[in-house]
């Protein structure tokens, strides 16, 4: 029954995600029509997805559909440029259609990227209203330092402080355009410098970065220098029969130490814990507002139990930390829309930039963007997720549309300018076989990154065990305690 109910709920998630994509398809789209009505333009198809129609009907002259293609969807123009390679043959016409004026071709392409706008602007209110999760790491102090990575050998230290990140002002770790992660990624040049504090004082360390290289299938790493970020480790539920459990470890005890050495967080914990091995060592925890030293052990699980991963299974507490609650925020909706449309920017340039490492394999397509929204929805909080969402992807749509390349709403209108300026036509056959090449470019690029959505494989991060399978031998442990 568990599996029957899984299986629906999957299928109606993915269907979710459809719908949505729909609905901000549709409204894009609904901007060119209904621009185009206003301008007196004839409308030979209004269609959602691209190729050949899996359903069509004719409404008043107008052939709408849906196509094969789940990518996209388009409104057949005939009077503005020739999209024939994209959207099919359009209708047979009994006369020719009169030409129309730059102006008309400007406002109705501009109508589309306009209808995403507010579309965003519509959904940013909501977010306003109901909140969204707050993702930011708002801290600023290292919490790990990855062995034999450039922040390592940079010289980081656990609890150093990050002001700034090639001359430009941390503001938190993670989740912002301007936190530690993102100027790290988006750096340019072959080294990064920090500005840090360490007790007190001042000082720039220089790094160099590491990305794991792409292939076919698979994208190529972001920019990384190996640091963690510092967080507190509270204990969740202790499972019996765990050398946690042996030990008198509680559900609620927040780790401070191991052996006196302060732990600055999760991955600095198991980093630790596998230094020492199966040897005693003593954990101090804080309960109830109380420091409390406790003498523990940590084994291998006796059972042969094994890890997802193909790392080797090391000795372990068998513990399971807390996550924080997420925090919902009301950002305002120029906030947001600001937000992202720095971010959109950012990305475009750092995109076109020599010295960048972000690339055209880096980005998503409808797959991976597909798999973003059913995340989202299969989350505590899907409505604010999925609206937030709509704030993000319909401001990417309106600004990647409106870039002067042909196929896009931003190529319409730079054709049309440059005929406002000649006082006459383009070469329409001339016009057709730019069309068609982009046309096919874009379909390429597609192609490409949704390879990389289907095929890659994300870096997975294994946390410390999984009690609920994994049995221990707790003789070891219990003779180090005299029990």
């Amino acid at each position: 029954m568990d599996t029957i109910l899984h299986i629906l709920k999957v299928i109606g998630l993915i269907l979710l995600v459809l719908l949505s994509f729909n609905i901000i398809i549709f409204v894009h789209e609904l901007g060119h029509f209904l621009a185009a009505r206003w301008r007196g333009l004839h409308v030979d198809k209004f269609q959602i997805w691209f190729g050949k129609p899996i359903w069509k009907k004719t409404i008043n002259g107008v052939q709408y559909g849906i196509g094969s293609i789940p990518a996209g969807g388009f409104v057949a123009l005939p009077q503005m440029a020739p999209m024939e390679a994209i959207e099919g043959k359009n209708g047979e016409l009994e006369e020719p259609l009169p030409p129309i004026k730059p102006i008309d071709k400007i406002i109705v392409a501009f109508a589309g990227p306009l209808f995403s706008f507010l579309l965003a602007v519509f959904a940013a209110f909501i977010v306003w209203g109901i909140g969204v999760p707050d993702r930011m790491v708002k801290t600023n102090e290292v919490g790990y330092i990855a062995p034999e990575m450039p922040a390592a050998e940079a010289g980081f230290q656990l609890g150093d402080k990050i002001f700034e990140v090639q001359g430009e002002p941390a503001d938190g770790f993670r989740g912002k355009l301007n936190s530690v992660t993102e100027l790290i990624v988006f750096s340019k040049g072959d080294d990064i410098d920090f500005l840090i504090d360490r007790d007190g004082e001042q000082m720039t360390l220089t790094s160099s970065f590491k990305a794991k290289d792409g292939s076919l299938t698979q994208r190529r790493g972001m920019r990384k220098v190996g640091l963690g970020y510092s967080h507190t480790l509270k204990l969740g539920k202790i499972i019996e029969g765990t050398p946690a459990a042996a030990s008198g470890l509680k559900e609620g005890d927040i780790v401070q130490a191991i052996n006196a050495n302060t732990i600055y967080s999760f991955n600095h914990f198991v980093e630790e814990v596998n230094k020492i091995g199966e040897t005693p060592f003593t954990i101090s925890v804080m309960r109830d507002g109380e420091p409390l030293d406790i003498q523990t052990m940590a084994l291998k699980p006796s059972n042969g139990w094994k890890a997802h991963t193909k790392a080797e299974v090391k000795p372990m507490l068998g513990v399971r930390f807390a996550p924080a609650p997420p925090e919902l925020i009301y950002p305002t909706p120029g906030k947001q829309l600001a937000e992202n449309g720095k971010m959109m920017y950012t990305t475009i340039t750092s995109l076109i930039s020599p010295s960048s490492s972000i690339g055209l394999d880096q980005m998503q397509g409808p797959v991976g963007i597909g798999k973003l929204q059913y995340q989202f929805l299969d989350s505590p909080y899907p409505v604010n997720y999925i609206f937030y969402f709509w704030v993000v992807f319909n401001i990417n749509l309106a600004i990647f549309n409106m870039l002067p390349f042909p196929v896009l709403d931003g190529g319409h209108i730079t054709m049309a300018f440059a005929e406002m300026i000649r006082k006459k036509p383009l070469n329409t056959r001339v016009l057709e076989y730019v069309q068609t090449v982009f046309v096919l470019l874009l379909l390429c690029m597609f192609l490409y990154v949704t390879t990389k959505d289907l095929f890659h494989k994300d870096e997975t991060y294994s946390r410390e065990g999984l009690p609920e399978t994994a049995e221990f031998d707790l003789t070891p442990l219990n003779k180090a305690l005299g029990k």
